[in-house]
């Protein structure tokens, strides 16, 4: 399973490891490092559907969710027809 929101679509990113020492020199022995966003397991229930769904959906989506409505969201998401 891909580590991507199912709602948001994000996934991880590439990013620098640059110390502010290691700045001036211009030299980076810390490397690349992959960052993952924050995915949380939840369980979401719509009232308009008397269903639940089991999705994978970074704590963004949950704050999304908690303002717009569950059904909204889905159905903008296309998890939802």
């Amino acid at each position: 399973m891909a580590k991507v929101c199912e709602i948001t679509k994000k996934g991880s990113i590439m990013a620098g490891g640059y110390s502010n020492i290691v700045r001036a020199t211009k030299f980076n022995p810390t490397g690349k490092v992959r960052k993952y966003p924050n995915l949380q397991k939840k369980r979401i229930y719509v009232p308009e559907l008397k269903k639940y769904f089991s999705l994978t959906i970074s704590t963004q989506a949950i704050k999304t969710i908690n303002k717009n409505g569950a059904f909204a969201v889905l159905k903008k998401a296309g998890i939802i027809k």
